[in-house]
């Protein structure tokens, strides 16, 4: 039985800043901390000095620890294909090349054409770039820096951040002909393992206590998932933010001839299945950069539809529902208003997580677990009705979703406070509140819907058995499939 006082620290490594919070069973903040990171970008470059990573985590960790609560346990996650290179003592012998550095577009090529599926910003093909820049080194990923440190010894990464290295999670291994030496690759763990105690020094660096276990952790978008709550079978996180990602929770893995959906382990070998678009509330902000968004939102809802129908793309590209890389954003007709303009966008990205519904489906995942809405557009209480709406189906909202959260709650699992992760998260995920579909609303976004479809099929972007699929699932009511 774990104790009330209890808490655990969770430790999330972003782009702009290291965040930390300990959080205790029942999901009550004890203590928070930030530190601020900066990186270098210049066209396709995008690297951070890992000395740095450190650094903000001592300044984070020691924020969130004042309060003088015990520690039982600590996580790390960092950003997803953050790779660098390092020697056996494990100190930093290159930069750390972050996800969407795209200098190994070349390499990335060069595996694909050897069977090797990696897009061109994953880390195994920066890894590949690094070795030849910088000469062999082990290949880390960027919370392994930080692990390292808080134990002493060099560790073996976790499964979720080691898949965009093209380690392969259902058999436990790393593919051949990666164009990588073996030797210079890392073990690999499963999330949730124990990779050692903090050391004497690393307390007196951080304020974490000596002795403290130190927990493998998972890539920033599983920790957001696991901060949500969707981790049992047929629970989806929609998450909102300058782009829209959906993350799941199966059984067995989502299959997916096309690539467009991925599939994370999780702690107890089930899996976590998810897709990323590139429609999202970006393109919000690059139409209104300006906007008062409470103001806009009280005049969409004089739109309901838009007389214009968006598919709202940030950039050239989409990545799923459908792989799509001379997709461009849409706008069709012609609003009459900036209210209506800011009503089409917002509904062009309900009905794009609509398509993203449906697609899953198309793939056989189960959708009859609850959703979460969480990311920056969830602070929209309109927006969260308009999408609950054009979802038919109802929607979570939780009190907090960061990433730091979810890496309390891996460690939580890790020491004991539960059987399951769900079951810890059952306890420390608080909810803010539920909102309702109105079957009425849900009803005028058909037509909308198809014709969405009829549009992206028309392109060529949107494969017609998947559009066959989604205007098949127009009448149903999806909340309950």
């Amino acid at each position: 039985m774990v104790s009330e006082g209890a808490a655990w620290l969770g430790i999330d490594l972003g782009t702009q800043g290291v965040r930390a919070l300990l959080v205790s069973v029942d999901g009550r903040v004890l203590g928070s901390g930030s530190a601020p990171l900066s990186g270098r970008r210049e066209g396709v470059r995008h690297e951070q000095d890992p000395e740095r990573w450190w650094e903000a985590v001592c300044l984070a960790a020691r924020a969130a620890l004042t309060g003088g609560h015990g520690v039982r346990g600590v996580a790390v996650c960092g950003t997803s294909g953050t790779v660098l290179l390092t020697d056996p003592a494990g100190r930093p012998l290159s930069p750390g090349l972050m996800y969407d550095d795209g200098r190994a577009a070349r390499e990335a090529a060069r595996m694909r054409e050897a069977g090797v599926a990696v897009q061109d910003t994953w880390a195994l093909p920066k890894a590949r770039w690094l070795i030849d820049a910088y000469g062999p080194g082990r290949v880390t990923h960027q919370p392994d820096v930080i692990t390292a440190r808080l134990v002493g010894h060099e560790v073996p990464t976790d499964s979720s951040h080691a898949l965009k290295t093209a380690y392969d999670v259902g058999r436990d291994a790393w593919p051949e002909g990666t164009g990588v030496p073996p030797d210079l690759l890392p073990d690999v763990v499963r999330p949730g393992t124990a990779l050692g105690e903090v050391t004497s020094s690393a307390a007196e660096a951080t304020g974490i206590p000596a002795g403290t276990p130190v927990i493998a952790g998972m890539t920033d978008g599983c920790a957001a998932q696991i901060a949500s709550g969707a981790l049992r079978e047929g629970s989806w996180n929609s998450v909102l933010g300058t782009t829209l990602v959906l993350k799941g929770a199966c059984a067995v893995p989502v299959r997916d001839d096309t690539g467009v959906v991925y599939n994370h382990r999780a702690p107890d070998g089930s899996w976590l299945p998810g897709g990323a678009s590139s429609v999202g509330a970006g393109a919000l902000a690059a139409r209104f950069p300006d906007a008062d968004p409470a103001a806009l939102d009280a005049g969409a809802a004089a739109y309901e539809p838009s007389n214009a129908l968006a598919y709202p793309l940030v950039s050239p590209g989409e990545r799923f529902p459908f792989r799509a890389p001379d997709a461009t954003p849409l706008l069709l007709g012609e609003p009459v208003s900036d209210a209506d303009h800011w009503a089409a966008l917002l509904q062009g990205v309900a009905l794009t997580e609509r398509l993203c519904l449906d697609y899953l489906h198309f793939l056989g995942a189960p959708l009859t677990g609850p959703l979460a809405f969480t990311g920056g557009g969830a602070r929209s209480a309109y927006w969260n009705q308009l999408r609950a709406d054009v979802l038919g189906r109802p929607a979570r909202v939780p009190e907090r979703t960061e990433p730091a959260l979810g890496m309390a709650a891996l460690a939580a699992l890790a020491t004991g406070a539960a059987p399951a992760l769900a079951d810890v998260t059952d306890r420390m995920v608080r909810i803010r509140t539920v909102v309702d579909p109105r079957p009425d609303r849900t009803a005028r976004f058909a037509e909308p819907y198809a014709r969405l479809l009829d549009a992206l099929e028309a392109r060529g972007w949107l494969p017609a058995p998947v559009a066959a699929h989604g205007r098949g699932r127009l009448d149903p009511d999806t909340s309950q499939s």
